[in-house]
């Protein structure tokens, strides 16, 4: 495949690497110093964008591609008040979009458990479920959007939890209601990723987390995103490309 990268720093970097290695080729490589390459007709060179940017460019970024008749894979976080009108778009051009918050395999699975766990806990009201989330100190957002992608799912499981609330670092603890889902954001450095879930009552815990250890599942993922994409019409999810 012809790879269009938007957005060339570390993710980029890394997925530049794992595509290079499977033989597919980078044909554009747009950063804050070479925005003005960002063009339909550059874009029209490859057979499938992946973007990885920030919140303030990423849906103008995606309708380029729209417009420029390219599928795109988009891994940013913090736009999704964005996302509808997106969706909208894709379909209206008959588009091809794939968004996800986390695209390592890892995680994707952890979700699925997320989501098996928070059924079988929604019944006991004794736990208290929280959320913790640790990344390097160049994370835009907080919280990420993965620890966002978990506590939609508890709560869309929950009878006690209706909303999530954050809290940065660690420092002080804010008052919380019954209904209210605690994230803990924790910004350290060299850490690529780790997420926990756990449910706590005064006679034990149960927790699940998964920890990165680099940034290679995450672009393995998004290539893998972008291979199944391909010469395909439609909005996707990591969901489609694992068989979920």
């Amino acid at each position: 495949m012809n790879i269009a990268l938007l957005g060339y720093g570390k993710m980029g970097k890394a997925i530049e690497e794992i595509a290079l290695q499977k033989n597919h080729k980078i044909v554009l490589k747009v950063n804050d110093e070479n925005l003005e390459e960002l063009t339909k007709e550059n874009l029209q060179r490859a057979d499938v964008a992946i973007e990885f940017t920030n919140p303030q460019s990423a849906a103008e970024n995606i309708l380029l591609c729209f417009d420029a008749g390219v599928p795109v894979v988009c891994g940013t976080t913090g736009w999704l008040g964005q996302l509808d009108e997106i969706l909208q778009k894709c379909k209206e051009v008959n588009g091809t979009f794939l968004y996800a918050s986390n695209f390592s395999v890892g995680v994707n699975i952890f979700f699925e458990l997320n989501k098996k766990l928070a059924t079988l806990m929604s019944r006991q009201t004794n736990y208290n479920v929280s959320i913790e989330e640790i990344h390097h100190t160049q994370k835009k957002d907080a919280p990420s959007g993965t620890a966002i992608t978990l506590a939609e799912e508890i709560i869309k499981a929950s009878k006690q939890k209706n909303k999530w609330i954050l809290q940065e670092g660690q420092d002080k603890e804010p008052t919380k209601s019954s209904n209210e889902l605690l994230i803990t954001s924790k910004r350290i450095d060299p850490a690529a990723g780790t997420h926990s879930i756990k449910y706590s009552s005064d006679i034990d815990d149960i927790e699940i987390i998964h920890t990165a250890h680099n940034r290679k599942g995450f672009a393995g993922g998004a290539l893998l995103a972008a291979e199944f994409i391909h010469n395909k019409k439609g909005i996707f999810s990591m969901k489609d490309v694992l068989n979920f």
